[in-house]
């Protein structure tokens, strides 16, 4: 039998279990709606900086270091010896070829040269004689009142004082030869060093330091080395290009072009020693911006890649599946674009698959964004197409 007290226990039971369930199916309807909130709600933009990837001719180039030396140097040294009398010029200044620049105490080669001048009139007088001798000889054979021996000694002896004569020639060409060695001149036009002997010293031609050194450094030449690797690019370069390869030199710390020339040696074998190929490059100097002894970067500009695809090296991003760039799709939305490049030279990078031209790609603020991301234009004014590419170099 069903009291009442039973049955009051069981209606609040009833209404509590009914209270509770509201409850939860309520919280239920607010976590949903509070989790769809922000899938339904949309992303904001993502500010970048793009740039056109852009079409352009791009110097390629190979890159080293070289060192600067006299295109000729020259020790100036004395070819007799003798009594420096005097030096005709001042150390670090530019010389011309055939300047005077010492002069030795010429006297007993000035006597040398007059003793074999006597010796050659002396003979020619003999001769004169002998020839004049051999005339009258001859009259006499004729008239058979000299025997053919007289004829044939006479003839004998006008040939000894010829030759005599011509010996004679020689020695005073000699003397002559070892006289102006006194006047010693510049070989080479250049700049001349430190002297290296005060004038009233007896120098020798055996002498090992010289007098001075000239050095030529107008035009002047960079030696350089580049690897191994390298040589069959610059072969195939030299075999395309009807001039000489250009070579251009910038200062250590920094892209200040120094001057500008032409290849003129690539080296006949590789140093398996180094794994690397000699090559020189000469230049005009005239500003002598360039010194013997100087370390400068040096580029071999090896030709043109015409009509490349570029873009500021910044563009390019690096992943476990190799290269991309950031694409901007019409609507403004970021696509992640597999690119390849074929090499980075003075802040622009060479594509040669995954992009087109005046195509809009990411420079600035990739980190941000995710594929398919909204974009708009940072503050900063959007880049141009690229860093102009500096004259000829890579």
């Amino acid at each position: 039998m069903t009291t009442p007290l039973s049955t009051s226990r069981s209606t609040l039971l009833i209404a509590a279990a009914i209270l509770i369930l509201a409850g939860a199916a309520g919280w239920g309807l607010m976590h949903r709606a509070g989790a769809a909130a922000p899938v339904n709600a949309a992303a904001p933009a993502v500010a970048v900086t793009t740039v056109a990837v852009k079409q352009q001719d791009v110097p390629l180039y190979l890159s080293g270091v070289g060192t600067v030396a006299a295109n000729a140097s020259v020790t100036v040294k004395a070819r007799i010896d003798g009594q420096l009398d005097k030096i005709g010029f001042v150390e670090g200044q530019e010389v011309k070829a055939g300047q005077l620049l010492a002069q030795i105490d010429p006297r007993t080669l000035q006597a040398q040269l007059a003793q074999v001048q006597a010796q050659k009139a002396k003979d020619q007088a003999q001769l004169a004689n002998a020839r004049l001798d051999l005339q009258r000889y001859t009259t006499l054979q004729q008239q058979d009142a000299a025997t053919q021996q007289t004829l044939d000694t006479q003839r004998a002896q006008v040939a000894q004082l010829e030759a005599a004569v011509k010996a004679d020639e020689a020695q005073i060409n000699f003397a002559k030869v070892q006289l102006s060695f006194t006047s010693i001149v510049a070989p080479i036009s250049g700049r001349v060093g430190a002297r290296l002997v005060d004038p009233g010293n007896i120098i020798h031609a055996a002498d090992p330091n010289g007098l001075v050194v000239i050095n030529q450094i107008n035009p002047i030449a960079v030696a350089f080395t580049l690897p191994e690797e390298s040589f069959q690019s610059i072969n195939a370069a030299l075999h395309a290009s009807q001039q000489p390869l250009s070579v251009q030199t910038y200062l250590r710390n920094s892209d200040q072009l120094l001057a500008q020339g032409k290849l003129t040696l690539l080296n006949n074998q590789i140093d398996t020693s180094t794994g690397t190929v000699q090559l020189k490059g000469v230049f005009e100097n005239p500003s002598h911006v360039l010194w013997p002894g100087q370390y400068v970067n040096v580029r071999l500009v090896l030709g043109d890649r015409k009509q490349a695809l570029t873009v500021p090296a910044a563009v390019v991003q690096r992943s476990q599946d190799g290269t991309y760039a950031y694409v901007i799709n019409p609507d403004n939305t970021a696509q992640m674009q597999a690119i390849r490049v074929a090499n980075i030279q003075d802040g622009i990078a060479v594509i040669d698959q995954g992009l087109q031209a005046g195509q809009r790609v990411v420079l600035d603020g990739q980190y941000k964004l995710k594929p398919g991301a909204k974009i708009v234009e940072s503050a900063a004014a959007t880049a141009a197409a690229g860093t102009p590419v500096k004259g000829s170099a890579k």
